[in-house]
């Protein structure tokens, strides 16, 4: 286990570093659905997932991690280093960023609220690191459910820019802005 949270109303939340080869197949199944479709996965085949995480597991700047809650995978988290990546090259990146990515696991209804309660969690496992200064994010323009939620969890929208594969919307959420939002409890 890589990370633990109790998120209040859901359970505990835990980040398990992805095995290639043990979860290639639920993998599979959750970025080949249509709801999927922004995940870019959508005709691969199990094989081809399989081998896109054993080459993510062997990278330093970029980690895949299954998402459990009270120990049923329920998504797919994935970290970046910016300056390591495509989309390094279309911003100013500064030193402090992190960028991720995050699927919920298609195909079954989340608890109502569930979103909203995961997307600080994994805020809070990043910033972990006091290095860390700012979440970069490049959702595709189309899909707006997740321009929605980084909206509502804080993250100041920029450029839009042009990736490999997408029109993607690049935003921002300082480590400032989620502090200041989110109080840790006295």
């Amino acid at each position: 286990m890589t990370y633990q949270e109790q998120i209040p109303g859901f359970g505990e939340l835990s980040l398990t570093v992805v095995d290639p080869a043990a979860h290639a197949t639920l993998l599979h199944g959750w970025v080949t659905e249509p709801r999927a479709t922004f995940w870019g996965m959508g005709s691969y085949t199990v094989e081809e997932v399989r081998e896109v995480y054993t080459y993510v597991d062997g990278l330093s700047t970029h980690h895949a991690y299954l998402i459990g809650l009270d120990g049923t995978p329920v998504g797919l988290f994935q970290t970046y280093q910016p300056e390591a990546d495509p989309v390094g090259e279309r911003y100013r990146v500064r030193p402090g960023d992190i960028g991720m990515h995050l699927l919920l696991a298609p195909g079954r209804r989340p608890p109502r609220g569930l979103t909203d309660a995961i997307g600080p969690a994994l805020a809070r496992f990043l910033f972990r690191d006091p290095t860390r200064l700012r979440i970069v994010v490049e959702p595709d323009v189309r899909n707006r459910f997740a321009l929605l939620r980084l909206q509502r969890e804080g993250f100041t929208f920029a450029d839009e820019i042009d990736m490999p594969d997408k029109r993607a919307q690049l935003a921002f959420l300082t480590r400032e802005r989620f502090e200041a939002d989110h109080p840790v409890p006295a």
